[in-house]
């Protein structure tokens, strides 16, 4: 089963993403905040960090680069309401794919399936 380690500091878009990857059947953990993320980072292994990229105490784009350096084979995808973050995050972490909000949970799933090159319709 593919193990997301989903880091968002809003509790509703938090929630949301967690079930609707649940429900696609993923395994999340959920955290509020970037330094949250990193203790699970280096004791358990995930094939993806679903990150927020604006986030207290440690950005998402710290996060992945945090997570580039104890496990390099997660992949990364970022999520992000800011358009000037995008850049940013394109321009620090190329490999990463950012998604903007405002977007549908569909679609999400549908993002982190292709990650994976999974051909299954999203389920929700």
């Amino acid at each position: 089963m593919i193990r997301i380690l989903l880091a968002e500091d809003d509790q509703a878009m938090r929630t949301y993403l967690a079930r609707a990857l649940e429900n696609a059947g993923y395994d999340v953990v959920a955290v509020d905040r970037g330094s949250e993320a990193v203790p699970h980072l280096e004791t358990e292994t995930f094939d993806l960090l679903l990150s927020d990229i604006v986030m207290p105490e440690m950005d998402g784009i710290e996060l992945a680069q945090r997570c580039a350096e104890v496990s390099p084979m997660t992949k990364v995808m970022f999520i992000t309401g800011f358009a000037a973050v995008t850049l940013r995050a394109s321009r620090e972490a190329p490999q990463a794919k950012v998604l903007s909000k405002p977007f549908h949970l569909r679609d999400i799933v549908m993002e982190v399936q292709r990650v994976f090159g999974l051909s299954a319709h999203a389920q929700l």
